[in-house]
């Protein structure tokens, strides 16, 4: 960190806080005489610092000064506006309002120096966010109730049904364009990932001694499940062009992938027992794009069920 970059970081940090020589030295990874230096170079600049000894001392800037504007650098403001712009992308958002105002904020403060300088950058890359045009009434509350570790009662639309759930929310997250929550389901009594768009109603409740049980039970067995040493299965692939773009984007395997030729690449990992029948869904998938080379056992069950396919669709 350059020295002007690290008296800017002193200075907000006292503003939120007493600090003391040697949490400085810490934080930014100096020795204490260089914070010392530091401080002898800020009350210099004119910036009123003091400081108190004892248990609690430490140095704090004096009562009722603030800094200036927020600055940024081109790489900190291209790091911001970068993110912004993924986020409006999205059709709906907790933050549908905030995400336009608060760009443009920024820009009101950077100089036109560094827009011009970050703006050409900008054009040239960029998060892909698949174009959407669901609505989900319900996040920002959903988000509420999550962050307090509330139960809720759902009115939920699948594809072919609508029904009400019990649900104690964990988890709320976006990908592929779409949000999601992770929840405890009574109904299913395991945990379930549920499309918040298709939320049609929610409301709080009290769940009751039996449900909170159930809950205990089933997370004090996910506890002993993952204390537990899992078998796990070598699986090598080969993988097209096309097969190794989608298998890039897998949760699971995506940064296993690597390019072993000119054509070809390959996909080589350990996959656990409990993810088995995903491989062989996910393998199965990718048709011709992909070859199993390892094991044996994954080849023959992706043979059953291509050839069940084939016998579904035999003229």
């Amino acid at each position: 960190m350059k020295r002007t970059d690290r008296l800017m970081a002193i200075l907000i940090a006292l503003q939120q806080r007493l600090e003391t020589a040697q949490s400085l030295a810490d934080k930014f990874e100096v020795s204490k005489r260089t914070i010392l230096r530091d401080m002898q170079s800020l009350s210099e600049m004119g910036i009123p610092l003091y400081s108190m000894t004892g248990p609690t001392g430490g140095f704090r800037l004096m009562e009722g000064f603030q800094l200036p504007p927020l600055q940024l650098d081109s790489q900190e403001a291209l790091t911001v506006l970068f993110a912004l712009r993924a986020m409006t992308k999205m059709t709906d958002t907790p933050f549908n309002g905030a995400r336009w105002t608060v760009t443009d904020k920024i820009k009101a403060i950077l100089p036109e120096q560094t827009i011009h300088v970050i703006e050409p950058m900008l054009d040239y890359f960029e998060i892909e966010v698949p174009a959407r045009t669901v609505k989900t009434p319900h996040l920002i509350v959903l988000l509420e109730l999550t962050a307090q570790s509330r139960w809720i009662q759902a009115l939920y639309s699948s594809e072919n049904n609508q029904r009400w759930l019990q649900l104690l929310p964990r988890r709320i997250y976006t990908a592929h364009g779409f949000w999601y929550c992770e929840a405890y389901s009574v109904t299913h009594e395991e945990q379930r990932t549920f499309r918040v768009d298709r939320f049609e109603t929610i409301e709080m409740m009290e769940p009751s001694d039996e449900v909170i049980e159930k809950v205990q039970q089933h997370d004090g067995q996910q506890q002993q499940h993952g204390n537990q040493d899992e078998a796990l299965q070598r699986i090598r692939a080969k993988l097209t062009y096309r097969g190794a773009l989608l298998a890039e984007q897998d949760f699971h395997i995506g940064e296993q992938v690597r390019q072993v030729s000119e054509e070809e690449w390959e996909v080589d990992f350990l996959c656990p027992a409990s993810q088995w029948q995903w491989a062989i869904r996910f393998f199965f998938t990718l048709g011709l794009d992909a070859e199993v080379i390892e094991p044996s056992s994954l080849r023959q069950e992706i043979y059953s069920m291509s050839k069940e396919l084939c016998d579904r669709y035999k003229l």
